[in-house]
């Protein structure tokens, strides 16, 4: 939950960043100056495509979160019962040894999104973000195609 909210307030802090470069923006392309036309579109084009990326990881999270519900449901979410450190992340031993399982499981069918999703938890694990992130967006694709939903 407090994921949520923080996501929400990040996006409506942004919608007011929006509108405020927005302004200046509009006053900089006003002047008539060539710096400042050139300084106006930058303060719209950045902008634009800082709220596309927040759009795009909303969407993510948003999908992930719908993956994880339903796992849950199936009972098929993977159990972390994995020893932790100080920090809360996952041993990277004991998450390196339960790897081979969940690749494994990719290999032998991937076109199965439960494999692929439960793929992703394990390099999170074991501290592939980078992986572990194509690996859960391969879970969406393929849970959003209609065969690999029966």
């Amino acid at each position: 939950m407090k994921g949520r909210v923080a996501a929400l307030l990040t996006a409506v802090l942004l919608a007011i960043y929006l509108v405020l470069v927005a302004q200046r923006a509009v006053l900089f392309v006003l002047t008539g100056e060539p710096i400042g036309i050139v300084i106006g579109v930058a303060l719209i084009v950045l902008p634009i495509i800082g709220a596309w990326a927040l759009v795009r990881e909303l969407m993510f999270g948003a999908r992930t979160q719908r993956l994880v519900e339903q796992l849950d449901r199936e009972g098929e979410l993977p159990v972390d019962d994995l020893p932790r450190r100080a920090s809360g992340r996952p041993e990277r031993d004991a998450a390196d040894a339960s790897f081979g399982l969940y690749r494994d499981a990719v290999e032998k069918d991937e076109t199965d999104w439960r494999a692929w999703f439960r793929l992703g938890l394990a390099y999170d694990a074991s501290g592939d973000r980078r992986r572990a992130r194509q690996a859960l967006r391969t879970a969406i694709a393929l849970e959003r195609t209609p065969r690999a939903r029966s």
